[in-house]
């Protein structure tokens, strides 16, 4: 029997992006971000986002970018509102000196467990 996804029985679509790369200096965390807000904004998707490695500067607040340069803090506050739910990697935030209260509203200190468990939830996994 063929296992069906979840559009197919009706229910909501369960995406996991796991972002690896830092806020800048590559397009694939700037490419991810904005595939997270797209089904976000659909009622049939639930979306989370984990932070991880040199992605965790993602969630750092207070960025502040060149004019005319997109600014990832922005645009990770948006999918927030939009009902995404941000983990960020508690290890790699530490390794880095980023403490819980650095983050932008909505996203919160995660863990390999929790990444785990999303993981296991999730109907689709990318990774950039």
């Amino acid at each position: 029997m063929e296992a069906k996804g979840a559009s197919e029985r009706g229910g909501v679509m369960k995406a996991l992006l796991v972002l690896n790369d830092a806020p800048y200096g590559s397009e694939r965390t700037y490419n991810g971000r904005r595939l997270a807000g797209s089904p976000s904004r659909q009622e049939s998707a639930q979306v989370k986002v984990f932070l991880i490695g040199d992605a965790v500067g993602c969630a750092k607040a207070g960025q502040k970018v060149p004019s005319g340069y997109y600014n990832v803090e922005t645009m990770l506050k948006a999918a927030v509102r939009q009902g995404a739910a941000v983990g960020v990697c508690g290890t790699c935030l530490d390794a880095r000196a980023i403490g819980e209260g650095d983050l932008i509203e909505g996203a919160h200190r995660g863990s390999m467990e929790e990444l785990a468990s999303w993981t296991m939830e999730a109907d689709k996994v990318l990774t950039f």
